[in-house]
């Protein structure tokens, strides 16, 4: 007689309870697994979910995805071990508490303990287990639910310790200072792997300004000479990092011009810098080429605007000029005077802007590094706290400092990003606006970003050659869907570039199917590589198993005895 149930009518859920029910009672995934003992071994680990959330259609196509090779696997003889696990820590973990408490992240330590804290993430993240339990068992997922792995448990911590521990005795675990990703919300760095999830980047419609540095006359090399005041024009989408401005990189092999003309808002007479390229962009719409007549005959009044080419020349040839500091808010704490000079840089490019990059290096990657480069150095705009520490102008929360203050236009102490603002904030800012502004906008309808308000000043202070809104690719948080800033950060990275070589060659020994998914793309991330940044500004995380003096004169790394791991539960991811 047939073991198996015969269907009148077609009924996939009875089918599939039937099916269900048959394997519980029959111990049926138990049983695949024991009677290979002795079997070559096939061991999967459950690349586990977050407990804290729901579980979606996307779960059930992935893990539909894993069965099949476990099944295969199995089919083919094989003892298949496997093993579930919970995603306990970080970000969703803590922004999911934080609005359960109605508290932020600069509430922590003061509102609420770090251990009060702590316990309340540990008895939020396994909220759902009896939700994915179900589902795991609906679907017909097998996977060992009895004994899972739980990363906040001490068990799994230690594991991470001793991996981490080998990293650093190779010399493969390092501290260093860089640009990252940063996402005030969150309260933490993000690597370039989540800031390239599907939808990170999307086009917002900036504020962006072609701003005009005023050269020191005593700086400028024969060529320039006898020509009177001469500007760098420099092109930003980021307006709010210009009072952090300390260099402007040209290109040396670029070709540069110096054109005469007038300034669209101020109609004062000025001559500027640029490269050659990238005149036609410039001077387009309101400008033509003009004659000497066509600028003894300007005025305000005058529709068209005429310009000039008055010489030619190479980036290399503008290395070391000075000019004046654009917005004077603050000087670097360090080394100031060789700051707001010419430098050179070979990421300059003619695709857009003007050639001359506006350089902060506390903002950028790319900038903090051709800083560094220079001869000497330039110094990134940064200023020393209460506590004589160098600290940029912008805070973790996404904040000016209260050193940039301007009486008219504001800045100190507001966020940079309006994206940052509830409705209910910039309600309140237009309000400060209506007053502050009054003697230049005479009836201000909506409120001004930071970004609008360093253009509306730099136009009247005769420093801006144009100012527009541009649509353009910005990063955003995967998590909070708020713009990134490119923020100084030390962190702990793991030091990829070192074993690049073996990863490629390792890389091209894997059977891909299909192959261009290994021979493509991930060929191209690996032969690519950046030093991977590992460590988070977590309090929810596990902490990293490293030990350094207060003078970091001694560091050292080694895994903490057992006594210890109750206490280290409950500390942050920073440094140990």
């Amino acid at each position: 007689m047939s073991q198996f149930k015969e269907y009148k009518n077609l009924n996939l859920i009875d089918v599939a309870e039937n099916v269900a029910e048959f394997w519980k009672q029959n111990k049926t995934f138990n049983k695949s697994v024991e009677i290979r003992e002795g079997q070559p071994e096939f061991v999967f680990y459950e690349g586990p979910p977050s407990a804290n959330g729901m579980p979606g259609i996307h779960h059930v196509m992935a893990r539909a995805l894993k069965d099949i090779f476990c099944r295969y696997q199995t089919q083919n003889g094989k003892q298949v071990f496997r093993k579930a696990g919970w995603d306990t820590h970080g970000l969703p973990v803590e922004l999911g508490v934080e609005k359960e408490l109605g508290i932020t992240k600069e509430d922590i330590g003061k509102k609420i303990s770090i251990e009060d804290y702590n316990k309340a993430c540990r008895e939020a993240v396994m909220r759902y287990t009896d939700v994915w339990n179900n589902l795991t068992e609906k679907i017909g997922y097998w996977v060992d639910l009895d004994d899972p792995y739980i990363t906040y448990k001490s068990k799994y911590m230690e594991t991470v310790w001793w991996l981490l521990k080998q990293l650093y005795d190779k010399g493969l675990l390092y501290k260093g200072y860089t640009i990252q990703p940063y996402s005030p919300k969150a309260g933490t760095g993000l690597s370039s792997h989540e800031v390239n999830q599907p939808g990170a980047y999307r086009d917002v419609s900036d504020t962006t300004v072609v701003a005009q540095f005023k050269t020191l006359p005593e700086t400028l090399p024969s060529f320039l000479q006898g020509f009177g005041d001469i500007h760098f024009l420099a092109w930003t989408t980021t307006p709010w990092t210009l009072p952090s401005n300390t260099a402007l990189t040209v290109g040396p092999k670029i070709d540069y011009v110096l054109v005469k003309t007038f300034n669209q808002y101020t109609f004062e007479p000025i001559n500027v810098v640029l490269a050659k390229a990238l005149v036609g962009k410039q001077f387009a719409k309101k400008y033509t080429e003009g004659t000497d007549e066509d600028f003894a005959n300007y005025t305000s009044e005058t529709k068209v605007i005429p310009y000039q080419i008055l010489a030619e020349f190479k980036g290399a040839d503008l290395v070391g000029i000075k000019y004046e500091q654009l917005l004077q808010y603050a000087l670097p704490y360090q080394n100031p005077e060789n700051a707001f000079r010419v430098i050179s840089g070979d990421f300059v490019t003619t695709e857009d802007g003007t050639g001359i990059v506006h350089t902060a290096p506390t903002f950028g990657a790319d900038d903090a590094k051709v800083a560094k480069e220079a001869q000497p150095e330039v110094p990134p705009m940064l200023v020393l706290d209460e506590n004589e520490n160098p600290i940029p102008l912008v805070d973790l929360q996404g904040r000016f400092l209260s050193i940039v203050n301007d009486e008219i236009y504001g800045f100190a102490n507001e966020y940079v990003k309006g994206e940052y603002l509830s409705e209910d904030e910039k309600n309140t800012e237009l309000n400060i606006q209506k007053e502050n502004l009054k003697s230049i906008i005479a009836d201000l309808k909506a409120y001004l970003s930071v970004d609008e308000r360093i253009a509306l000043k730099l136009r009247k202070e005769n420093k801006a050659f144009k100012v527009e809104k541009y649509v353009h690719s910005y990063p955003h948080s995967w998590r909070t869907d708020e713009p990134l800033l490119y923020y100084p950060l030390d962190s702990w990275f793991v030091k990829m570039t070192a074993v690049k070589d073996r990863l490629v060659d390792l890389n091209k020994e894997i059977n891909w199917k299909p192959k261009a998914t290994g021979e493509g793309r991930f060929a191209n991330w690996l032969e690519n590589v950046n030093d991977w940044n590992l460590s988070r500004s977590r309090y929810w995380g596990i902490p990293l198993p490293i030990w350094r003096t207060d003078d970091l004169k001694e560091e050292k790394s080694s895994v903490p005895l057992k006594k210890f791991t109750t206490r280290l539960k409950s500390r942050s991811q920073r440094d140990s």
